[in-house]
C-alpha cells in the first residue's frame, strides 16, 4: 500500500509540474503582422516588399521564447508595382509554380549579450540553410477583449544566391541591377491559443 501511495504522489509531483512549465503557443495575428524585404535597386536605392499571407507560431516557456515557425506564400509578394510583381513571381526570382512556399523553423534559441538570436533553417526554392536572427521579444500581455498577445520582432541578412535567386543583370557601371544582399524584416504579433483552438494541453 505504502509503494502505490508513494507512486502515486510520484505521478502527480511529475503531472503537476509538467503543467507548470508546459508551453504556451501563440498563433501569428496576420492583421497586426508583417513580414517584409529590402533590396538594392541599380546601386541607387532600396525597393522594399511584402509578403501578404503567411502564418506561424511563437511558442513560450517560462516566458521565454523556445520555438518561431512560420510559412509565406510565396505569390503574396507585393511591391506596389503589378509588373514587378509578376516578374518576381518567375523562375528569375521565387519561381512561385515550382516553389510556392518559404517556411522558417527555429533550431534553437540563444543569447548573446542580452538578445535573443533564433537560429533556423530557413528554406527558400528548395533551399534550406541556417539563418540567424537577432529578435526582440514583447509581452505577454492582454488586449481589449481579454486575450494575451506577444510581439516579436526580428531582423538578418541573406544572400539571394544561395538560394539559387541568380538573376544577373549587370550595368554599364558594372554594379548588379538588383542586389544581391537581401534584408528581411518581421513584425509580428501572436494571440495565445486556448484549449478550445489547441485541445487539452
Amino acid at each position: 500500500m505504502q509503494l502505490k501511495q508513494t507512486v502515486a504522489s510520484i505521478t502527480a509531483a511529475l503531472l503537476l509540474s509538467s503543467l507548470a512549465h508546459a508551453a504556451d503557443r501563440y498563433k501569428i495575428d496576420p492583421a497586426h503582422t508583417s513580414i517584409g524585404f529590402s533590396v538594392r535597386h541599380l546601386g541607387l536605392s532600396n525597393v522594399k516588399g511584402q509578403f501578404k499571407e503567411f502564418a506561424g507560431v511563437i511558442v513560450l516557456n517560462d516566458g521565454k521564447i523556445t520555438e518561431a515557425s512560420g510559412t509565406i506564400q510565396v505569390n503574396s509578394v507585393e511591391t506596389g508595382v503589378q509588373q514587378r510583381d509578376n516578374h518576381l513571381r518567375t523562375a528569375d526570382f521565387f519561381d512561385a509554380t515550382n516553389y510556392p512556399t518559404i517556411t522558417f523553423k527555429t533550431k534553437r534559441v540563444e543569447t548573446a549579450g542580452g538578445q535573443i538570436i533564433l537560429v533556423a533553417d530557413f528554406t527558400m526554392r528548395g533551399v534550406t540553410k541556417e539563418l540567424r536572427l537577432p529578435a526582440n521579444l514583447a509581452g505577454p500581455a492582454k488586449d481589449p477583449w481579454g486575450n494575451l498577445r506577444v510581439g516579436l520582432g526580428a531582423k538578418a541578412k541573406l544572400n539571394r544566391m544561395d538560394y539559387g535567386i541568380q538573376y544577373h543583370q549587370v550595368l554599364e557601371t558594372g554594379l548588379l541591377a538588383v542586389g544581391e544582399e537581401v534584408e528581411l524584416e518581421i513584425n509580428a504579433e501572436a494571440v495565445k491559443e486556448t484549449a478550445d483552438q489547441t485541445g487539452s494541453k
